[in-house]
């Protein structure tokens, strides 16, 4: 599950995914678009990112939910 946008550094907020080249967490980005916010008031909060780094965050979401086992019963 490679993501060129994501990165992944014990020195960068304790180990959490973020942006690359940034300290932006992929959880904030996703916590700021399930409270409602748009990505274009996203981008304006955090203006190194772009409209990809916000489409690779819940790519990277996504990618971890579909890994995940599903255990019945």
């Amino acid at each position: 599950m490679a993501h060129e946008r994501v990165e992944i550094r014990p020195d960068v907020m304790f180990g959490k995914p973020v942006i690359r080249g940034t300290r932006v967490p992929v959880e904030l980005i996703l916590r700021k678009l399930a409270a409602g916010q748009g990505p274009d008031e996203i981008l304006r909060q955090h203006p190194r990112l772009t409209p990809e780094d916000i489409r690779a965050a819940q790519a990277y979401a996504a990618d971890l939910v579909a890994g995940e086992e599903v255990a019945f019963g």
